[in-house]
């Protein structure tokens, strides 16, 4: 069920995400916070990986509101995005107006009132029955509220931006043929980056910023604890202070939060009770997506390992 109750303070922010099992830094909680409070939607920026959509999934299922996903991508348009005809239903309606044609003109005296009549006609197969609302459309339809995700904005194209700029700073669209349509409730809108491409100074502006990086160690130590449940105090703290360590290394893509969590997961697997050289080689290609920063990383492993080791006697 919905939670109609506005967010009481940063702090409940944050411990309603940590019930979702989203530990968010105090920068992420409030930024949640202000969003609600002053109904702009948030812009993250920030390396693939780090909880930028996971956050709005985090948000959904804490305020118990339905969560609508537009996945952005080169080409996407507003047939896609917003709302399209049903042509095949206005198609099905031609052909019963066509056999009917005779009943419902027989009433007609004149050629010009026939056209009216015509013209009426004609208004219905533009009416809202006939429209298919796709997720932005959706979003502002839902009577209780909703979780709108626009996922890697910065994969679309430059123009579909002036599509979104009605929505966020208004919460409505206008459909020419229909109208404006308002929001019944304003959906939490939460719009996700990966700095592909620069967004442009109209859409920024309506939107609050927050930029996720990497956590520092404490953070993803709580992170690890959090999903990974099974995982021994020991060793979280030894595969976080040796990704910390990987992360100084010049790489193609550096392992990302979500990268610790399949590691983590894939050590319990293993019943490995501490980090060793050898199980760190076995399953680097977990916490490294390509072989060119596995061979980076290799020359490192022994020292890094160490790094950790020493760094859990004396923590």
């Amino acid at each position: 069920m919905a939670d109609p109750r506005p967010m009481a303070s940063i702090e409940a922010v944050e411990s309603g995400l940590a019930s979702q099992g989203y530990i968010a830094s105090r920068q992420i909680a409030t930024a949640v916070y202000l969003s609600q409070q002053i109904a702009k939607p948030i812009l993250v920026e920030g390396p693939a990986g780090v909880g930028k959509t996971e956050l709005a999934k985090a948000v959904a299922a804490w305020r118990g509101l339905k969560m609508i996903r537009l996945q952005c991508y080169e080409g996407l348009d507003e047939a896609k995005a917003l709302y399209e005809w049903k042509y095949a239903k206005q198609l099905l309606y031609t052909q019963i107006l066509k056999d009917k044609l005779g009943e419902v003109l027989g009433g007609a005296a004149t050629l010009h009132a026939a056209l009216d009549q015509l013209h009426d006609f004609g208004d219905v197969f533009f009416s809202k029955e006939f429209v298919e609302p796709r997720p932005l459309l959706q979003a502002l339809e839902q009577e209780a509220g909703c979780v709108l995700l626009i996922d890697e904005i910065d994969k679309s194209d430059a123009e579909f931006e002036s599509l979104l700029l009605e929505i966020l700073s208004d919460f409505q669209v206008t459909i020419p043929e229909l109208g404006t349509v308002s929001a019944v409730v304003p959906p939490t809108v939460i719009l996700t980056s990966n700095s592909e491409r620069n967004l442009g100074d109209a859409l920024k502006r309506r939107c609050l910023h927050l930029h996720i990086g990497f956590p520092e160690q404490k953070l993803e130590e709580r992170i690890v604890e959090s999903r990974v449940p099974a995982i021994a105090q020991v060793l979280r703290r030894q595969l976080v202070s040796f990704i910390h360590d990987v992360r100084t290394l010049d790489l193609k893509k550096q392992p990302s939060v979500s990268e610790t969590i399949d590691w983590a997961r894939v050590l319990v697997l293993l019943q490995a009770a501490e980090l060793g050289h050898d199980v760190v080689k076995d399953t680097l290609n977990v916490l490294l997506k390509y072989e060119s920063d596995v061979e980076a990383t290799l020359p490192h492993v022994t020292t890094f390992v160490a790094k950790a080791l020493r760094q859990n006697v004396f923590g």
